[in-house]
């Protein structure tokens, strides 16, 4: 008997594969379940796999080790102390106090991480671990995996450029099983069949179409339509100053654009005059006006703010920004107007962590003024996704903004709508860059839906 397979039939009799009917995670309904933890009792067994991981990697360089939470905590933790490589722990969620950091340990901006995973599926939980990790100023190239079910997530890993190495694939242990007679002709054949499905024949979770979401906001219904009827998805910001800059801009970018994002507070001659214009312009090119004001004070407050400010917000927004921090009686005061929560942001070294987007997400789905949520992943059905921070040819600035694409914020965060400020208005065809936009949104859009 080879080592490879003493290890797979002692750790077998852990109970580290159920046969049955199970969903997990990424939404597949499969015949069996694989679940590694058991191994975490068996000192033993855990050195030898962690042997075997390091074999995998012998010829990597890397500077830190990060286990993607829980299950292969303990195997990242015996790697380190095998190795005497340095562990990093990638928090599943933060607790809302303490240091508030999704990595802990002591590391370095740049330094390298191989990420350790149990089982790989879609890949979507080590792409959520890797955009958290590299968040911190962590380098991810190399990932080293247990199981690999076969079902798209290496591919998936590798053509986005990662490099995956794998213990074990799911048709390597179920002829092991089979051999040595842990599996009978049928329970191998049921699974091999299931194995053998096309990814299209396997029924997973995917992102929800526009169309199909449980948005019922008037304000949210109306949205999706212009997002369907004009094939668009994007949110232009018009972080400009004077009324007659924000009148052109509207002029150029309306035709592509389902709503215009402004910030009243900073336009230097804020009049009536500019929202009637802007207001007739949008009626004629068919967009929202979308003021980000992001409120966030008590009720009443807030209310004072949005009816009563020399804005007069109450009186034309379409769609506002709200921090829920103030609770959820403080969302009520947004009388006809649709509220889009900031539950997260993409700026550097942000407070909004897994704790507070946890609470936030809550308080939204429970509001009936909520249409949706400013994010940067997925968020429930019943709530459209707003994702900021989109732009084609920058990362950052030196302000602490993080860029993506609009291919990564449609096909890993299930965005919904992207909102894109200085990608557009600072271009030097502002009309031509709305268009490029506007086509890249709805294109990578569509991919997801297909994906």
């Amino acid at each position: 008997m080879q080592p490879r397979e003493d290890f797979l039939l002692k750790a077998y009799e852990l109970g580290i594969i159920k046969f049955g009917n199970f969903t997990l995670k990424s939404g597949i309904e499969s015949p069996f379940y694989v679940d590694l933890r058991p191994l975490a009792s068996s000192p033993q067994l855990l050195k030898t796999l962690a042997n075997n991981l390091l074999d995998l990697v012998e010829d990597v360089e890397y500077d830190l080790i990060c286990g993607v939470p829980y299950a292969a905590l303990p195997m990242a933790t015996t790697m380190s102390l095998t190795s005497n490589i340095p562990l990093i722990i990638k928090r599943k969620e933060n607790k809302g106090y303490g240091t508030k950091r999704m990595v802990e340990g002591v590391f370095a901006e740049g330094q390298s991480c191989l990420l350790v995973e149990d089982v790989i599926t879609s890949g979507q939980s080590l792409l959520e671990t890797i955009d958290q990790v590299e968040r911190e100023g962590l380098r991810v190239k190399d990932l080293v995996v247990v199981l690999d079910r076969e079902q798209g997530g290496s591919d998936k890993l590798k053509e986005q450029g990662y490099n995956v190495k794998t213990l074990f694939t799911i048709n390597e242990v179920i002829d092991i099983l089979h051999k040595y007679h842990r599996l009978s002709d049928d329970e191998a054949k049921k699974i091999k069949d299931f194995l053998a499905l096309p990814p299209e024949a396997v029924p997973a979770k995917q992102r929800v179409a526009l169309e199909n979401k449980k948005i019922v906001h008037p304000v949210g219904k109306r949205l999706v339509e212009l997002a369907l009827k004009k094939q668009s998805n994007l949110i232009a910001s018009a972080d400009l100053i004077t009324s007659e800059e924000i009148i052109d801009f509207a002029k150029k970018v309306g035709d592509h654009i389902v709503a215009l994002k402004l910030h009243s507070d900073i336009i230097q001659d804020f009049s009536d005059n500019l929202i009637v214009e802007l207001k007739n312009i949008a009626r004629e090119k068919e967009f929202l006006l979308f003021e980000d004001r992001k409120f966030g004070d008590i009720g009443n407050t807030q209310e004072l703010q949005f009816k009563k400010s020399i804005y007069k917000i109450s009186d034309w927004a379409d769609l506002v920004t709200v921090h829920p921090i103030g609770g959820l009686e403080s969302l009520k005061v947004f009388e006809n107007t649709g509220v889009i929560t900031i539950v997260e942001m993409s700026s550097k070294g942000t407070l909004t962590d897994d704790y507070y987007f946890t609470k936030a997400i809550n308080v939204s789905e429970q509001s009936g003024n909520v249409l949706g949520a400013v994010a940067q992943r997925q968020v429930p059905d019943n709530l459209l996704l707003f994702t900021p921070g989109v732009n084609i040819s920058s990362t950052g600035d030196s302000k602490g903004q993080q860029y993506n694409t609009p291919e990564l914020v449609f096909k890993n965060y299930h965005t919904d709508f992207m909102i894109v400020g200085r990608g557009i208005y600072k271009a030097a065809d502002v009309k031509t860059a709305a268009k490029e936009y506007q086509t890249l949104g709805w294109i990578s859009y569509l991919q997801s839906l297909n994906n």
